[in-house]
């Protein structure tokens, strides 16, 4: 079982950035890939972002593409998601995770628990 923490979210206006982090303790597999959802209020989670055990792989879905950027800390078991240009539409609570594959990880449906998240809201 793996424990997710997630902080740094807030209000920030448009344009504005925030650096979210998640603090992973438990068992851990050093190969897995790491990701971030959201979950806008009414709306199902989505996939945002993945990275591998060792950061030379991410994957961003096209709405982040350019604004945000995924990295990991291994030695710390954290993975990092800033945030720039943020905009009104990407309001929501934010989460991470972790599987072994980047099919698994990409796919909520994967996962039987998640953090209690961070919410992200963004002012126009």
């Amino acid at each position: 079982q793996v424990q997710l923490v997630e902080s740094g979210g807030g209000l920030v206006q448009a344009g504005g950035s925030l650096r979210l982090s998640c603090a992973a303790s438990g068992r851990i597999f050093r190969n897995n890939y790491w990701a971030w959802f959201r979950q806008a209020p009414g709306k199902e989670r989505e996939f945002v972002s993945a990275i591998n055990w060792n950061g030379d792989y991410t994957y961003y879905i096209d709405s982040v593409k350019g604004r945000f950027i995924i990295s990991r800390d291994t030695a710390n078991n954290s993975v990092y998601l800033q945030m720039n240009s943020l905009k009104p539409e990407d309001t929501a609570v934010y989460y991470c995770n972790t599987a072994p594959s980047i099919q698994s990880v990409r796919d909520k449906r994967t996962f039987r628990s998640w953090g209690q998240g961070t919410q992200v809201t963004v002012s126009s």
